[in-house]
């Protein structure tokens, strides 16, 4: 399993190993073990989450404020996203940066998206099955979110503008710049 932090401080990669067996294969998808000492982080996950969704469909950019802020483990089981994490850690060198991935079945790469960032992805595949871990229960009173096309943090969430599908919360999401 190879684990590489990204621009953003506490934001990895994980690459696993993938072993073909022929008519089958199998790979690792976590491992508390080697996580932590690749990272140096302890985290302990205590909910799964999975959606399935067609191409268009663009999720965030969400986030929990406060003590319900939410570590999550991201990856694709089928399909393929563009998985998309912003650091809006208060006095962060990297506050307002973001760090894009093509996420997909193919490539079996996962994000760890650490506390004090937004998510978001856009479905690039019909049916794609997203899954992600969290350490920290989700609570509608303390979400949040910026809106996926805010102009300061310039996202290319390579989708056309008229394949974007956004539900009416995220629809509903701030700029970056009213986030404070």
């Amino acid at each position: 399993m190879v684990i590489r932090e990204t621009n953003l401080e506490g934001c990895f990669i994980i690459e696993p190993a993938i072993f073909n067996y022929g008519r089958e294969s199998f790979f690792e998808s976590f491992n508390q073990k080697i996580f932590e000492e690749k990272t140096g982080l302890k985290v302990n996950f205590i909910q799964d989450n999975q959606s399935i969704s067609q191409r268009g469909a663009l999720q965030g950019l969400h986030l929990q404020k406060g003590e319900f802020a939410q570590a999550k483990l991201v990856r694709v089981i089928k399909g393929r996203v563009l998985d998309v994490a912003v650091d809006i850690r208060p006095g962060s060198k990297t506050y307002g940066e973001h760090v894009s991935i093509i996420l997909s079945e193919k490539n079996k790469k996962q994000l760890f998206v650490p506390r004090g960032f937004a998510h978001g992805y856009s479905v690039l595949e019909d049916n794609t099955v997203f899954s992600y871990k969290c350490d920290n229960y989700y609570c509608p009173n303390h979400e949040g979110g910026i809106v996926f096309n805010d102009e300061d943090l310039n996202i290319d969430w390579v989708l056309n503008k008229e394949e974007v599908l956004l539900s009416l919360k995220d629809n509903k999401l701030m700029p970056f710049k009213e986030l404070t």
